[in-house]
């Protein structure tokens, strides 16, 4: 029998070489386009949490609006706190309200706006231990209120946020819609307001300008992916130098 070509013994180890290699390159491009996506994101909310202050769109305009364009632009409007009403989201802490820490919890609650419409407002922080609206009753306002806040749309759940539990007014997503359903405010505004103004009577709950503060780190990830690149390439081609010098030195029988 004619014994095989010394240089098929290089073509499974070379096809595997180079999938792989095209693997860590596109990781590497796909690492920096989403540093492009993301220094653009940084810079639309540093645009828009830094702009004054808008009127809160019309009730019969909120069907319309569009949150890819609407999200975090800050907004003025007059409205009535419902009393009585609160919603809580736990959290462990912000990327865009570094003035806060957790453990603690999101304090969200129905207001009644000037057109008659339903706006809820993530009214501030409160720290652990401070749930009971009892215990904070210096900040329950009264009457009408001019609230100064940015706009803000439903989060995404993640696979592994745990259950919302409205048996005990506590929530782990900051979904206005699910608290109003799950609580009777009726209809509400398809966004709700992070309150930055005016500061509640005692200090909480801890109303606060958001400021965006987000992780930038794809040019490091990018590095890292096309270095193991070049790793790959160089680790191949010594063994295959070696691979090359072992067939000629040892031919088949």
């Amino acid at each position: 029998m004619t014994p095989a070509p010394a240089w098929r013994g290089l073509v499974v180890p070379s096809l595997t070489a180079l999938v792989l290699l095209a693997a860590l390159l596109a990781l590497g491009t796909w690492q920096i386009e989403r540093k492009a996506w993301k220094e653009a994101l940084i810079a639309t909310l540093a645009q828009r949490v830094d702009a004054p202050p808008m009127d809160v769109p019309a009730r019969g305009g909120w069907n319309g609006l569009d949150a890819g364009s609407m999200e975090f632009r800050r907004v003025a409007f007059t409205a009535e706190l419902v009393s009585g009403e609160e919603a809580l989201v736990y959290t462990a802490g912000s990327a865009f309200r570094t003035d806060v820490s957790g453990p603690g919890y999101w304090v969200f609650a129905p207001a009644r706006s000037a057109d008659g419409g339903t706006i809820v407002v993530n009214r501030g922080f409160v720290p652990e231990g401070r749930q009971d609206p009892a215990s904070r009753a210096e900040g329950q306002i009264r009457g009408k209120v001019e609230i100064v806040g940015a706009m803000r749309w439903p989060e995404t759940r993640g696979m592994f946020t745990p259950a919302d539990e409205p048996q005990r007014n506590l929530w782990f997503v900051r979904d206005h819609i699910a608290m109003a359903a799950a609580k009777g405010w009726g209809e509400v505004a398809p966004f709700f307001v992070d309150q930055e103004a005016p500061p509640a009577p005692g200090g909480l709950p801890k109303a606060g300008r958001i400021v965006p503060n987000l992780p930038n780190n794809h040019l490091q990830y990018a590095l890292t992916w096309y270095g193991l690149a070049l790793v790959l390439v160089v680790a191949f081609v010594v063994w295959a130098r070696g691979r090359r010098s072992e067939l000629r030195l040892d031919p088949p029988d």
